[in-house]
């Protein structure tokens, strides 16, 4: 869509985008910390707006929730990275009850191994990563339900490659914060990397959650008035 249909049709979204990409270039300046912080939640607090306005069902609403607490995540963890934490673990809670809801019916083999995998793999990097090992315990139970929440959107009737394809970013970003937090401590790959999955896989699950649940919303309708 041109950067002007866009404007006009998903004018919450543009500026999601606007803000999301350009803290990315603020992020390490001299920017200072209160303007800081409200610059990088902006991002993924504009992507709870549009889902709350472009779709009133009680999912729509949920996914905005998911957003708002991600946001709040985002800002939280300039301040105290275990409330942020929380915030985010309260996020992937409210994922899975969305998920949840809307299973697929037809999943494969390999759609199952993969969400299983994650259970598996995800919190056993968050436990061994961190250099201390006083973090490790919660990181791992942080990990199990982020690993739970990807697991459920890759295998949930929402579309593999954009609901699906955006938790997996999501997971990609949070296992270089744990390799931060030991092995890549002195690396600059997490700190590249870290902000664009992550945002990238929240606009991901956003959009193909709302874009679904509008196209069903639609279908019903029809439906609805041919019946």
């Amino acid at each position: 869509m041109p950067a002007r249909g866009l404007l006009e049709r998903r004018p919450w979204l543009l500026a999601s985008l606007a803000f999301a990409i350009s803290y990315w270039f603020v992020a390490d300046g001299r920017l200072p910390g209160l303007y800081q912080m409200a610059w990088k939640g902006a991002g993924v607090a504009l992507l709870a707006v549009y889902a709350w306005t472009r779709n009133g069902s009680r999912d729509g609403h949920l996914i905005a929730g998911v957003m708002a607490l991600g946001a709040l995540g985002d800002v939280l963890m300039e301040i105290d990275a275990t409330a942020g934490g929380a915030a985010f673990f309260a996020g992937h809670v409210c994922a899975i009850a969305l998920y949840l809801r809307h299973r697929r019916a037809d999943t494969s083999v390999s759609q199952k191994l993969l969400a299983v995998a994650l259970l598996v793999i995800v919190p056993l990097l968050a436990w061994v990563l961190p250099s201390d090992r006083s973090t490790a315990a919660n990181t791992a139970l942080y990990a199990l339900v982020l690993a739970g929440m990807a697991g459920l959107a890759w295998t949930s009737s929402f579309p593999l490659y954009g609901v699906g394809l955006g938790a997996l970013l999501f997971v990609a970003s949070d296992v270089l914060i744990f390799a931060r937090m030991g092995p890549l401590a002195a690396s600059a790959l997490p700190g590249w990397l870290i902000w664009p999955l992550y945002y990238v896989g929240q606009f991901l699950i956003c959009t193909g959650v709302i874009a679904t649940l509008s196209r069903n919303g639609e279908d019903a309708r029809l439906q609805a008035a041919v019946g």
